[in-house]
């Protein structure tokens, strides 16, 4: 019986699926049953499952995120690129919250169903708010729901309003705390944006070419990038100037992919169509800016972006032992001039202490000898004053010259 209904659920789901052309890879089958019973649960703590679970339908139809171009390119089908689940929950105090998971291949993936969703409230007028918990780097939450990722899998939760916050916050850390946390930050990339706390929150994460087509329009040379090899891409606005970053994983890859980019400019220019304002390789970045004032304001904005080369080895570093040995020459040398220089102030201040001690002892000296009013017959000199010893002469013994002559 019970497999008959497994069946029966089966073909329901797969009917549900071909009545949605939108999603354009398929979110269910054999080989990740395993992520699909982790992804929903059927108790979370006080939040208990209502019906079985169902394919993510809003998301695919109404809000047109989950497409080919916008995951990254499948493997094949033991590894597709997304797999996605829908279930309803009922919180203690009866609410009810649907919970939408999409588990995705790589951490940055799931980031940019984020982003792709927070665009989606933007353009209906919503007011959203990002914000970091203990567990995700990011969250973005608005009236009615809230989205979180948590490392390669997006959740989002919808309920009955701004009353239920904390319910949906709690549903949140139930959802998350199961799971692997990956690399638990956003995307390096988000981090090269000029001013990046603030762009993050109108930014958009692209995997593939579909998130930046939907960012930017009417912009043919976009189509020459190649998204092979996991290149990935983010695009922020600065006032009217709209600045995209594509990062390219290898030297190669970056310039060929340059090398199209110029030439297809270079063919819109003398076609009069429309080019960026900007553009230019940094490293292995291919940086444009599309509708910035003038072309020095774009190139400015350009400025700000650094590419930093990050080199990891597969195996040993063979430079080990160099940097090693660089390591502790460097802090030898810094102790050695560390114990010169305190030692120097040290001689120094004890110079400066003496001399100033042995000024004011000869100054007080000085003063007291100028002060003392005592006569002296040796010019200043000192002499042994004899006269004082003997208490007084005999006078008879004296002789009276004054009456020999008398």
């Amino acid at each position: 019986m019970e497999s008959v209904f497994i069946v029966g659920l089966r073909l329901r789901l797969l009917a549900t699926c071909l009545i949605i052309p939108t999603v354009g890879v398929c979110i269910i089958g054999q080989p990740r049953e395993q992520e699909h019973a982790r992804l929903l649960p059927g108790d979370l703590g006080k939040f208990h499952q209502l019906g079985p679970e169902r394919l993510p339908i809003k998301l695919a139809k109404e809000d047109q995120i989950l497409r080919p171009d916008v995951f990254r390119a499948s493997l094949g089908g033991d590894d597709p690129s997304f797999v996605g689940r829908e279930a309803d929950y009922l919180s203690p105090l009866g609410d009810k919250f649907t919970v939408e998971a999409i588990s995705t291949r790589r951490d940055s993936d799931a980031y940019s169903l984020l982003t792709l969703v927070a665009k989606r409230l933007r353009d209906r007028r919503a007011e959203v708010s990002w914000k970091s918990e203990d567990f995700t780097p990011v969250m973005i939450l608005w009236s009615g729901g809230g989205a979180f990722v948590r490392g390669p899998i997006f959740f989002r939760l919808t309920g009955p309003g701004q009353r239920s916050l904390d319910d949906q916050v709690s549903l949140s850390r139930l959802l998350a705390e199961r799971l692997d946390k990956g690399e638990d930050d956003v995307p390096v990339l988000v981090k090269h944006l000029p001013d990046w706390q603030t762009a993050q929150r109108n930014a958009i994460y692209a995997v593939n070419i579909g998130a930046l087509r939907d960012s930017i329009s009417n912009q043919s040379v976009l189509n020459e990038l190649n998204f092979d090899g996991g290149t990935e891409a983010v695009t922020a606005n600065y006032g009217q100037s709209q600045l995209v970053i594509v990062e390219f994983t290898t030297p190669q890859f970056a310039g060929d992919n340059d090398r199209r980019i110029v030439a297809k400019i270079q063919e819109l220019k003398s076609l009069s169509q429309s080019v960026p304002t900007a553009y230019r390789r940094v490293g292995n970045y291919s940086v444009f800016v599309f509708n910035a004032p003038d072309e020095k304001t774009a190139n400015e904005l350009i400025d700000q972006v650094r590419y930093e080369q990050v080199v990891q080895w597969l195996g040993d570093d063979p430079h080990l032992y160099e940097r090693i040995q660089r390591y502790f020459a460097q802090k030898t040398a810094g102790v050695v001039i560390a114990v010169l220089e305190s030692s120097g102030l040290s001689v120094l201040l004890c110079l400066g202490v003496g001399g100033l001690c042995g000024a004011l002892l000869f100054r007080r000296r000085r003063a007291r000898q100028r002060q003392a009013d005592a006569y002296s017959d040796a010019g200043g000199m000192v002499r042994l004053n004899l006269d004082e010893i003997n208490d007084g002469s005999d006078a008879s013994r004296l002789l009276q010259g004054s009456n020999k002559h008398g």
